[in-house]
């Protein structure tokens, strides 16, 4: 059985994520899980990949749990949940220690860089992002 390997990614809080309430903005949430998606590729897949791809996000669904502040240590957990030709599957919660302040989920369809037409990656980039387990 195949496990997503989990990245994480830490989150910088600028004073321009902070709404009128006195909290992130909902709008922020984006911008981190694009940047942690983004940077799970670049930490996982061989450099051709990375120069021969881009990913666009096609759909984003996030569950908000609890509020987060200027001064908070945020951290993002991405996973890749599954490949399906050109498009990526993942999973993102974003957490405040043990505390999740939200659940991201997320499809991205990956272009070939020359032609920006949509790509399948080659299986040996996609097991990259999963561990074997050997107890089968």
């Amino acid at each position: 059985m195949n496990q997503a390997i989990p990245h994480r990614f830490p989150i910088g809080i600028d004073p321009d994520d902070i709404d009128f309430m006195g909290h992130v903005n909902n709008a922020s949430y984006l911008k981190w899980v694009q940047a942690a998606v983004t940077d799970h590729w670049r930490a996982l897949a061989p450099a051709d990949a990375i120069a021969g791809h881009l990913w666009v996000a096609i759909k984003h669904e996030i569950t908000y749990r609890k509020p987060a502040f200027l001064e908070d240590d945020v951290i993002a957990t991405v996973l890749l949940e599954k490949v399906q030709g050109a498009r990526a599957f993942y999973e993102t919660v974003i957490r405040r220690g043990e505390e999740v302040l939200a659940e991201v989920r997320s499809s991205w369809c990956c272009l070939d860089a020359s032609t920006m037409r949509p790509a399948r990656l080659a299986r040996d980039v996609i097991q990259r992002f999963f561990s074997v387990d050997d107890t089968e």
